[in-house]
């Protein structure tokens, strides 16, 4: 048994314990988050802030800067997304869920696209092309800012792009060194797929009321 622990949660004894507790406060808050969003929400913008917050520190000290970009998007995005969900379309509603239109994927296209050679750029500059899983994280980062814009503008479709990046990361964090965030990730990734089942539910009993 304790070989196990060692193999899952043994790099944490070069850590500092405040990072360690940090990690696990911000994966507790990354997980309301992604459970409000499920729930269609707005509690999932401040708690999703405060995850955000702590990791944006967590990963510049640990030097994962395409990780940090992603935190630091996910927090602007956050201010973006309180906004749109409280926004009123009419005296009475506010923002609904829909499904992605044409020229909504034509967007989503070019933020994949733009986040990729954004990456490349900020790696270059860093320096940060030494390791194979800086190339993924290039895929992983375009994937979830695709993926959290769709969301600020609540669009089902956001769950597909959170799926694919959540799978990708479960391994990926692991292979870090950072068991709870890998951890937090396949749950995630169980999150994610219902919230797709609870969105597509809301949109098909709006249509059935219309």
């Amino acid at each position: 048994m304790s070989q196990v622990f060692d193999y899952l949660f043994g790099q944490y004894s070069d850590y500092d314990t405040i990072d360690t507790v940090l990690e696990i406060i911000a994966v507790f808050f990354g997980l309301l988050s992604v459970w409000f969003s499920k729930q269609n929400n707005i509690w999932v913008y401040p708690t999703g802030m405060i995850s955000t917050s702590i990791f944006v520190y967590l990963l510049f000290k640990w030097g994962l800067i395409g990780d940090m970009l992603i935190n630091i998007y996910y927090f602007l995005m956050s201010v973006y997304g309180w906004y749109v969900w409280t926004r009123k379309v009419d005296e009475d509603n506010v923002t609904p869920i829909t499904r992605v239109t044409q020229k909504e994927h034509k967007i989503s296209a070019i933020i994949f696209f733009a986040t990729i050679v954004f990456v490349f750029v900020v790696y270059q500059v860093f320096d940060k092309w030494n390791s194979w899983t800086a190339y993924v994280d290039t895929v992983t980062t375009a994937v979830f800012f695709v993926g959290m814009w769709l969301m600020a503008k609540r669009k089902v479709e956001n769950w597909v792009y959170w799926i694919i990046g959540d799978i990708i990361s479960v391994p990926l964090y692991f292979y870090k060194g950072f068991t709870f965030t890998s951890f937090q990730y396949l749950i995630f990734t169980i999150l994610a797929v219902y919230g797709y089942n609870a969105w597509k539910k809301n949109i098909n009993n709006n249509l059935q009321m219309s």
